[in-house]
């Protein structure tokens, strides 16, 4: 480090030195991005230091910053590769079809008993398909390029209620902000209301194992069951706020106390109306239901979600938030730690509440069933 090198010109424009700043806070950039605007960053900052110094404070090598200091140097201030740089790929485009068109056939055809294919199992495919050879990185590259993954998938439920939309379309149109085609007042309260069940409190046999170099941190699995309880909430839509409680079981009476609750509190206590969203649980199912929260408190509407759509109901969120935030993974020595943290993280859920971004709308579900009533019509013709 005894000075810039000669041909290295250490001063940038101020609008490239800007322009590499953001990109290394952007959350969504990438790592090759972010990886030559800190080499920027650096050769703006410390002109002196040599290649192999500043390589390794950005992870590249000594070769590629001298390639990259000496285009800037030479007045070219860009970021992206030279056209024509890189490896070539030996595969084209009628490969790569084959190789998606491989992924993309249904496992049955294949005569092999086995329900998905893993990467290896195509790449084996692939090299018999196309008579040449093909990595394992490869394939996955050209899977990774396109826009349908059918190798992967998710759990979902078909809506069954004949009567879907009319059910949850008041419901959607709550979280939109009208009743009845009427906006909302301020005085007006949504109340999302659930319980999640059997939670139990573990407490792991050996004590778990702090995170290391290339170690993720490690739970044991073996564990001694130390009871369950029954966790009520109540989710304030408009608001962002949460309340909640521990009780043993559930019921048509810990659901009661958790009604009270909510009623003891303000703004809740004064509200015009109190617009109560559940799903169909013995605590709070039917019309029996509804008459018993009137004579609660007759500002009480209560809402049943569609059959199967628990989806709808937005304390489900809270609810996998604190699945994999405060009950993940699941290492409590008693039940009270448990109820203990879940309140804690009430409270900090409330310091500074905010609602879910909730964007499905009535229309979209509409949409939505117009395509599912369409794909049955063409699975029932076949």
């Amino acid at each position: 480090m005894a000075g810039p090198h000669p041909i290295f010109c250490p001063w940038f424009p101020e609008p490239f030195l800007e322009m590499a700043r953001k990109e290394v806070r952007r959350k969504a950039a990438s790592h090759r991005s972010v990886q030559r605007c800190q080499l920027v960053l650096l050769v703006h900052a410390h002109p002196d230091w040599d290649q192999e110094l500043l390589g390794r404070q950005v992870g590249l090598s000594a070769r590629q910053v001298h390639r990259w200091r000496k285009r800037w140097a030479a007045g070219n201030f860009s970021l992206e590769d030279v056209a024509g740089r890189g490896r070539k790929t030996p595969f084209s485009p009628r490969d790569h079809a084959l190789v998606k068109a491989l992924a993309c056939e249904r496992v049955a055809e294949t005569g092999e008993p086995i329900s998905r294919q893993s990467l290896a199992d195509l790449t084996a495919r692939a090299r018999g398909a196309l008579e040449k050879p093909i990595s394992r990185s490869s394939v996955w590259r050209i899977l990774d390029e396109d826009a349908i993954k059918p190798w992967r998938y998710k759990y979902w439920i078909f809506p069954r209620d004949p009567q879907f939309l009319e059910k949850a379309g008041p419901i959607l149109d709550l979280y939109a902000g009208h009743w009845q085609g009427k906006p909302l007042e301020n005085g007006d309260f949504i109340i999302s209301t659930d319980e999640k069940t059997s939670i139990q409190a573990r407490r792991r046999i050996h004590p778990p194992l702090e995170p290391g170099p290339r170690r993720p941190h490690r739970v044991e699995s073996e564990y001694e069951r130390c009871g369950a309880l029954q966790y009520l909430a109540a989710w304030d839509v408009r608001r962002g706020y949460v309340m909640g409680r521990c009780e043993p079981t559930t019921g048509i009476e810990p659901f009661g106390r958790l009604v009270a609750q909510v009623l003891a509190h303000e703004p809740y206590r004064s509200a015009r109306r109190l617009f109560w969203v559940a799903d169909n649980g013995s605590s709070h199912r039917g019309e029996a239901a509804c008459s018993r929260l009137r004579k609660v408190d007759p500002r009480i509407i209560l809402i049943h979600t569609p059959v199967h759509a628990s989806w709808l109901n937005q304390v489900e969120v809270y609810f996998s938030i604190i699945q994999r935030k405060v009950l993940t993974p699941n290492d409590f020595p008693d039940l009270e730690a448990v109820r203990v943290r879940l309140t804690l993280y009430e409270e900090l859920n409330n310091r500074h509440p905010k609602p879910f971004a909730w964007k499905f709308t009535r229309d979209k579900l509409a949409e939505l069933l117009r395509r599912i009533a369409a794909r049955e019509r063409v699975l029932a013709g076949n």
